[in-house]
């Protein structure tokens, strides 16, 4: 198994952008939202026989599917933007195909029918050895010697990552807190993440497969509404949605990464702050690059940092001073938890 690295974070933090430099080093298999597109399935318990893995792999992601059938794609979504063979209308997206493979290469179709007769043939084993199978094959083809997974919304994910690969590597990338929940106030997808965390405050329930007619029924009609097959765009982006709940929902998410981190041994982890990205993007690409197993090679430095922009750096500061003032209150609580944990353990 070659040297697996999982960056996780609260996404809307550079992170995107982070898997296009990587992906543009000749060492690196960066699989772009890998982990998003299976979702919570991706790591069932027991043995899987390979064609119960590919259909892992191919079978649409359903909470996906329902945001195309709506008009509200995530901009994430690389292959409706240059589609295939494939369409949510007709035979659905593959999970694999809608922003794992388009960032790999400009032949998605292609690529999940070799994966597909491949992946179909192997013996049963656990899923994890399932996907490290897979993270071979695919680096095998495009003849990369180390891998990066990296999902937005991830770091819930950190404690069954460290049981199924104990081995890995974690970073944690995040940004100032203020621009990132600004960003993701403005995300259909975090807008939509955020309404349906509300359904689960009101019903009470942990995931939806828990949801019943009573509890749907219970629901204000707003907000029922995005339980159907097909939402209206403008129970979305129509509402108001306060900032500063994005700001908490930051707080959350990166004090819930820093605990988690914790308990990864040293050697394992890193923290990269998008800022310092930004601002000395040689000195943390190197870091970034040793860490995950590659050397930092000097025209992939220069390409890497004409992949990253600064221009929405500060966003937060052009909002009126209440709101500004609201947002980093409840940003604070984040804040001071990730510096707790970069002072105690010392990490950059």
């Amino acid at each position: 198994m070659r040297k697996l690295t999982f960056v996780v974070g609260t996404g809307r933090s550079g992170s995107s952008a982070l898997s296009r430099v990587l992906n543009a080093h000749p060492g690196v298999l960066s699989l772009n939202e890998f982990l998003a597109s299976l979702g919570s399935g991706a790591l069932p318990e027991g043995a899987l026989t390979g064609e119960e893995f590919r259909r892992l792999l191919v079978e649409p992601n359903p909470v996906f599917e329902t945001m195309n059938r709506s008009g509200m794609p995530l901009p994430e979504f690389l292959y409706v933007k240059r589609p295939g063979r494939y369409a949510t209308g007709t035979t659905g997206i593959p999970a694999l195909s809608l922003m794992v493979l388009p960032h790999l290469t400009d032949d998605p179709d292609g690529l999940l029918d070799g994966i597909e007769a491949q992946v179909a043939t192997w013996p049963a084993r656990t899923a994890a050895a399932h996907h490290e199978a897979l993270f071979d094959l695919l680096a095998a083809r495009f003849g990369r010697t180390a891998v990066v997974e990296r999902s937005g919304y991830s770091v819930q994910w950190v404690p069954r990552l460290r049981a199924a690969f104990p081995y890995a590597r974690f970073v944690h990338l995040f940004r100032d807190g203020p621009d990132c929940a600004l960003s993701m106030s403005r995300h259909v997808g975090y807008r939509t993440i955020f309404l349906f965390r509300r359904i689960q405050e009101l019903t009470g329930v942990k995931d939806f497969t828990e949801l019943t007619e009573a509890d749907v029924r219970s629901l204000p009609p707003d907000l029922a509404g995005v339980l159907g097959e097909r939402i209206d765009p403008a129970l979305v982006w129509d509402r108001e949605l306060p900032v500063e709940e994005f700001g908490a929902l930051w707080s959350e998410l990166v004090a819930r990464g820093a605990g988690h981190l914790a308990g990864v041994p040293a050697p394992q982890r890193a923290t990269l702050a998008y800022e310092d990205l930004l601002d000395r993007p040689e000195e943390e690409l190197s870091r970034l690059a040793r860490f995950v197993g590659v050397e930092p090679l000097p025209e992939w430095l220069d390409a890497g940092r004409a992949l990253l922009d600064g221009s929405r750096r500060g966003a937060s500061r052009r909002l009126p001073p209440g709101r500004l003032a609201a947002l980093r209150e409840s940003c604070e609580p984040g804040t001071r938890a990730l510096e707790a944990y970069r002072q105690r353990y010392q990490v950059s």
